[in-house]
């Protein structure tokens, strides 16, 4: 499970680097982990571990670490309540293998300036989804639209296998018709994300497996 956790650190910081080039911030990737120098937008932290073991210090030097500061502890290792940093949640890796098309139906593309803009209203994230990312061919953002036409749910897929799921939301009472719709969208290829404990059960129940546990600190 080991190299399944590295694989979706690997693909979560690709996603964040390709979120912060969007916003015009350069992110930095090698061996231990990716970061950017300056504050990543909200949401996003300002650097993510692609393997155990990495230097607590070492890895602060890379950033602006003093206070809005957020790191991703892939591995859920990192001790950083002694440079002013405290947990603010834990989360589990999750992962689903390629598999036969279910029945479910795929989620449409969003394709358009307007169209992303409309995504983005719905999904809350605003200013943050910005039209260079419909340019990226490493992202997808996908939409469930009800009778009229109306964003109700939708998710980001990113990288080219596997594929990395996140910002799925939906209007919807349950988000597990949505986590059914991604993986009928890309039936054949393995997908990798992390959810919080309270929100494991609609992706465990499309079939996705936790791998390990990573933990997000906080510079408060």
């Amino acid at each position: 499970m080991l190299e399944d956790v590295r694989t979706a650190a690997r693909n979560n910081a690709e996603w964040c680097d390709i979120v912060c080039g969007s916003q015009g911030l350069t992110g930095r990737t090698d061996a231990d982990a990716w970061s950017v120098p300056h504050r990543s937008p909200q949401w996003y932290p300002d650097a993510v571990t692609v393997r155990p073991g990495v230097d607590a210090e070492a890895l602060l030097a890379r950033i602006d670490a003093g206070p809005g500061a957020s790191v991703k502890d892939s591995f859920a290792d990192l001790d950083l309540s002694g440079y002013g940093f405290r947990v603010l949640f834990d989360a589990q890796w999750i992962h689903r293998p390629p598999s036969a098309p279910p029945v479910d139906t795929p989620l449409a593309p969003v394709t358009t300036p307007d169209e992303l803009a409309a995504w983005a209203a719905e999904h809350g994230g605003g200013e943050l989804f910005r039209p260079a990312l419909l340019a990226d061919p490493r992202v997808r953002v996908l939409a469930r639209r009800d009778d009229r036409g109306v964003i109700i749910g939708g998710a980001v897929l990113s990288g080219d296998g596997p594929y990395g799921v996140s910002n799925l939301f939906t209007r919807t009472d349950s988000s597990r018709d949505i986590w059914r719709a991604v993986c009928a969208t890309v039936p054949n290829a393995p997908l990798v994300g992390y959810e919080t404990t309270a929100d494991l059960t609609p992706a465990l129940s499309a079939g996705f497996t936790t791998t390990g546990p990573l933990r997000i600190w906080l510079h408060a």
